[in-house]
């Protein structure tokens, strides 16, 4: 019956991610730095919230948007924040920021439409596009340090572009748009039927000013904006997250995800607003310093990196040693007993991607395999 199934469903692949993280856990003994997931535990306040709230037998249907108190947090936190101007009717919470990227790209794109996906970047953007019969379009940054070229974004631009995807910081590099970047964005997208999707979902783990896109609110029409509260507050199990964007986009973005998963469940709600209150400037301490004793490490071995800004991802260039990354990666695991992630899987070819939201420990293990590893080439 497959050839009976979803044609472009039948062409996906396992993500590359997971495949080489399967890979380095066959591996006895492989330092891994492939999975974007904090070693941290959720807070404790943040689970105290939620077992009081299944006490209280907080079990029932919520509505499909999201609790009421709980979209108000999201509008205060944004508002604060960022300066946001969104309501709760412009607030959907959803299961993590994977169904609010889901729901947004869905919900506007259709077969033929294209989708602007400046590369290096998360590979769900393609996933979903293809899923939606869309026709991605790549923007190479690698030539330009990872910031967006202007001109090469309005060369892209056609009668069928339907949605650009922003995500800064960004998944694999850490770089951060420039503001200039995001005012050439802009001055691209303005008064073009044009949807923005903005990923912020690493926004809060910046080491150094982060310019958003979202915050030029005269483009509001065109914004759809991401977050989750896995990266910040250690809640990769929770699933949980939100999509922004105005109310009449939203109004009808409600139908997609209701007859998708209906709403989140009830009780993990409550964690979420108690996750709004929580300080993070020591995870991005943390972070900062893992940062720094990656790029310290890679810089003695010779591997030339962009200085991540936020986020908790370097992406050195393997480009001198002549391998495709996929085979670099492959033998990393099976000849240095060190994972990573070939920058193939993000659209990027002679790079890998290396996470440092480990312990020091487990990065400096990996480090040093990796730079054995290197002598072998």
């Amino acid at each position: 019956m497959l050839p009976a199934m979803n044609r472009e469903l039948l062409t996906l692949e396992p993500s590359g991610i997971r495949r080489f993280t399967a890979l380095a856990r066959a591996t006895p003994g492989c330092a891994m730095l492939t999975i974007g997931e904090p070693d941290l535990n959720t807070p404790e306040p943040i689970k105290t919230a939620c077992k009081q709230a299944l006490d209280a037998n907080k079990t029932h249907y919520p509505v499909n948007a999201g609790d009421l108190e709980l979209r108000q947090a999201v509008c205060a936190f944004e508002a604060a924040r960022n300066g946001y101007d969104y309501a709760e009717n412009e607030v959907l919470i959803t299961h993590g920021a994977t169904e609010a990227l889901f729901v947004a790209m869905r919900g506007v794109l259709n077969p033929g439409d294209e989708v602007i996906v400046p590369t290096p970047a998360f590979g769900l953007y393609e996933t979903i596009a293809r899923l939606a019969g869309a026709v991605v379009v790549p923007l190479d940054t690698a030539r330009t340090g990872f910031q967006i070229d202007e001109a090469a974004l309005q060369a892209a631009i056609t009668p069928k572009t339907k949605l650009l995807v922003l995500n800064s910081p960004n998944n694999p590099t850490g770089v951060v748009y420039t503001q200039a970047t995001l005012e050439g964005v802009r001055r691209a997208v303005e008064g073009r039927p044009i949807f923005v999707l903005c990923d912020d979902v690493y926004s809060q783990l910046v080491y150094a000013p982060c310019p958003l896109f979202a915050r030029f609110r005269a483009l509001r029409e065109q914004l759809l904006v991401v977050q989750s509260f896995s990266k910040p507050y250690a809640m990769t199990g929770w699933r949980m997250g939100y999509l922004m964007g105005d109310a009449r986009v939203i109004e009808k973005l409600l139908l997609y995800h209701a007859a998708t998963v209906v709403s989140v469940a009830s009780y993990a709600q409550d964690a979420c607003i108690e996750a709004l209150r929580q300080d993070v400037a020591p995870t991005v301490r943390l972070y900062r310093a893992r940062r720094d004793r990656m790029l310290a490490a890679l810089d003695a071995m010779g591997l030339p990196a962009a200085r991540p800004e936020g986020a908790f991802y370097v992406f050195p260039s393997i480009a001198r040693y002549g391998l495709s990354s996929e085979e670099f990666c492959t033998r990393a695991i099976t000849e240095g007993r060190v994972a990573a992630v070939p920058g193939s899987c993000f659209g990027a070819e002679g790079y890998i991607r290396l996470s440092y939201c480990c312990s020091a420990e487990q990065i400096d293990t990996a480090l040093a395999r990796l730079a054995a590893f290197l002598k072998t080439l």
